[in-house]
């Protein structure tokens, strides 16, 4: 946790610092001084950019496998299973689209324009990603090879090939044991190179808000106070559906689950960590009494596929970026972007700052300059203390619902 917060207050002093060197650049120096400085300094944002993108194909393959093969056969996960799958899918699409209202009526991107800031850098990151539409998604669904696929960060094609060699290993059953416990100790390599990788985000920050404040100015502060606001009333909304379909299922007994569960809550909104939480999360549940069966089976299974807060916000930070930059992105582009987030955020729920990944990844998918990702990380942290806090209420919720649904709550 010290770890934790240490980093967050290297980011946030990452950030005073490149206000200050970028306004002393804005005030005292020519435009064409303003831009050659914003260029360069802005490499330092891609090499952070650039580090968190090696790590994005390794990190779904190993991630996604272990926890589809840790399922079973798909076809004996059974009653219980297809309850909660049908819970996780639909408050997941529910996330995604309110985060996409948000940002469609209430447009926080648009309080800066950086349409004409330096790309380059991102182009060069993006590659040869091509501009997606709903034709191209469904021709790139399928990798020709998982090996070009991952030299591309083709992450849908890897989400595929990881979902088939999951079904496959788990289907193999004792034979398969060893492919898992070998991606299994992967996958926490890769977890700890994110460690890694994160200690340069206070360099990445610097450069990018230096860049930013150099060539824009004090108007930055614009984009960051309509960010938050707005994310916020995007939580109050999604906490408000969330209850009120809790509510419904499991009538008056809702307030004494947020009795059972508001410490949890507090301890996951003030670390930023829900995986800190899951054992007073799962003890908490079992004494609202919910089936230690269910509990176990379908607790494990929310924290990887039922992230409701953190799928929320990595629409609204997506297309919050694409609005900052001036990317006009029509609905069907939108819509295509939710099915591209529903499969690419599966299965890396453990990942420190998750989301960031994630959105870093659709970023490039969509030819929206991920230097952009850069600029929301100072307040990432206080976004990530509300998303957290979402996320386990969501699986508190999820929980309780499957063992209502299976008469199994005392």
């Amino acid at each position: 946790m010290r770890k934790r917060n240490n980093l967050t207050l290297y980011i946030l002093v990452a950030m005073a610092l490149g206000v200050v060197v970028g306004y002393l650049v804005f005030l005292y120096c020519l435009p064409e001084t303003r831009n050659g400085f914003a260029i360069k300094i802005k490499l330092l944002s891609t090499i952070f950019l650039r580090l968190v993108q090696m790590i994005i194909a390794p990190l779904v393959f190993s991630t996604l496998v272990v926890g589809i093969a840790k399922l079973g056969n798909i076809k004996t996960v059974g009653r219980v299973g297809g309850k909660a799958l049908l819970w996780f899918i639909s408050a997941s699409l529910a996330s995604l689209l309110l985060g996409m209202l948000l940002v469609n009526v209430f447009k926080p991107g648009a309080s800066i324009d950086l349409s004409n800031a330096d790309i380059v850098g991102a182009e060069d990151l993006i590659g040869k990603t091509q501009q997606f539409s709903l034709q191209n998604f469904v021709e790139h669904v399928f990798p020709v090879s998982v090996i070009e696929s991952m030299a591309e960060n083709q992450i849908l094609q890897i989400v595929v090939f990881s979902v088939m060699f999951g079904i496959a290993t788990a289907a193999l059953g004792d034979k398969g044991k060893i492919v898992i416990k070998g991606l299994n100790a992967v996958s926490h390599v890769i977890l700890k190179m994110v460690d890694y990788v994160m200690m340069t985000a206070p360099l990445g920050v610097f450069g990018a808000i230096a860049g930013v404040m150099a060539v824009q100015g004090p108007k930055i502060f614009l984009f960051y106070a309509n960010y938050f606001l707005y994310f916020i009333i995007g939580i109050a909304l999604l906490w408000l559906l969330l209850l009120i379909v809790g509510f419904i299922i499991l009538n008056k007994r809702l307030p004494n689950l947020l009795k059972h569960i508001v410490q949890p809550l507090i301890i996951a909104f003030s670390t930023t960590s829900s995986e800190a939480v899951f054992p007073k999360l799962t003890e908490e549940l079992e004494e609202f009494g919910c089936d230690e069966k269910i509990v176990s089976f379908v607790l494990p299974l929310g924290y990887s596929f039922n992230l409701d807060g953190s799928m929320m916000y990595m629409t609204f930070a997506s297309l919050a970026i694409a609005q900052a930059y001036g990317i006009q992105m029509d609905y069907g582009t939108q819509l295509t972007m939710l099915l591209v987030l529903m499969l690419t955020s599966k299965g890396i729920a453990g990942v420190p700052r998750a989301s960031l990944v994630v959105v870093t990844a659709t970023c490039a998918m969509f030819k929206i300059p991920p230097e952009g990702v850069a600029l929301i990380l100072p307040i990432d942290h206080f976004c990530d203390m509300f998303r957290t806090a979402t996320n386990v209420l969501g699986n508190g919720l999820a929980t309780s619902a499957v063992s209502k649904w299976e008469k199994a709550l005392d």
